[in-house]
């Protein structure tokens, strides 16, 4: 097997951090401005490769100067790029970020080349390589393309990880396919109508995503922990208490730490607990990509806590 294949999309963030985020028509001075490599795909494969798992990403970037400087990122962390598909006609993926005082966000995205990620793209990696541990995906590229990934895995003997980021519904087919799941809570409310607020609701909801055919789901629930709902766990696992200054990205870098460790061969309960912890560095760090913990820095992290 080849470690972890993540599917899914690349942005370069531009971020502005004030004090508050500004509402519609108005305008806010004395602002800190960031330019950073981000993407909920390109995300989650830095912070697996981060933490020592085996990475290749799949994905579409324009040809252009925001693409070719998220390539060669990628290739400092040791991420294979043999799959990154350089779009000819479609500009690389941008996002706006707007983050105040309290690491709160507002965030518009331009997908561009992500909006073109294919069966097509899908086929060319998975013909051409070996069978993967697990495959990571998000919802930042078309829904046909992640139905088709579902489709190629169901039954293939890999684990299939979905974050369903942005929240979208998903269709039977793709949910039948899903080997874990990992909404947070306002996206375990789009799908199951029931609103996420603490342990009980929290396992309703996961309940009625697993009477759907997903084997286990994860409701990560910010400052409460996260929710874990499979055959032999319904249980919350807490997340440590920590200063958050910028949350961009926490939930990409929890997938990504989730995906890292159950490669390296942890139980269930630990990769969240490890993911977890990994989720809350990220808060205490601005920007995306660049949030992600070493095991070197999680270690004195988690050593202060």
């Amino acid at each position: 097997m080849s470690g972890i294949l993540v599917v899914g999309s690349s942005n370069t963030d531009m971020v502005i951090k004030s004090a508050r985020i500004p509402a519609p028509g108005e305008t806010i001075l004395g602002g800190d401005f960031f330019l950073n490599p981000g993407g909920k795909g390109a995300n989650q494969a830095v912070a697996a490769a981060r933490l020592g798992a085996p990475v290749t990403f799949l994905a579409r970037i324009g040809n252009d100067i925001f693409g070719r400087e998220a390539l060669s990122g990628w290739q400092a962390e040791g991420i294979k790029t043999d799959h990154v598909v350089s779009d000819p006609t479609h500009p690389s993926g941008t996002a706006l970020i707007m983050v105040d005082d309290n690491g709160a966000n507002a965030i518009s995205v331009a997908l561009g080349a992500n909006d073109y990620l294919s069966p097509a793209d899908v086929d060319a990696v998975l013909q051409n390589s070996e069978p993967f541990d697990l495959v990571l995906t998000q919802l930042e590229t078309p829904m046909e393309t992640v139905e088709y990934l579902g489709s190629i895995l169901h039954d293939s003997g890999t684990t299939f990880i979905v974050d369903p980021a942005p929240a979208a519904p998903l269709s039977m087919g793709l949910i039948n396919s899903i080997n874990i799941l990992t909404p947070n809570q306002s996206e375990a409310e789009l799908l199951t109508g029931i609103a996420v607020v603490d342990m009980a609701s929290a396992n309703q909801a996961a309940q009625a995503i697993r009477k759907q055919g997903v084997d286990t789901v994860l409701i990560t629930m910010g400052e409460q922990g996260v929710f874990l709902c499979n055959n032999e766990h319904e249980q919350m696992l807490p997340a440590p208490k920590v200063k958050a200054i910028d949350t961009t990205a926490a939930g990409d870098t929890f997938n990504g730490a989730l995906a890292a460790a159950l490669c390296q061969g942890h139980s269930i309960t630990s990769s969240i607990e490890k993911a977890t912890l990994a989720a809350a560095f990220s808060t205490t760090r601005l920007g995306a990509q660049s949030s992600a913990p070493t095991p070197a820095a999680l270690q004195a992290f988690t050593s202060n806590l």
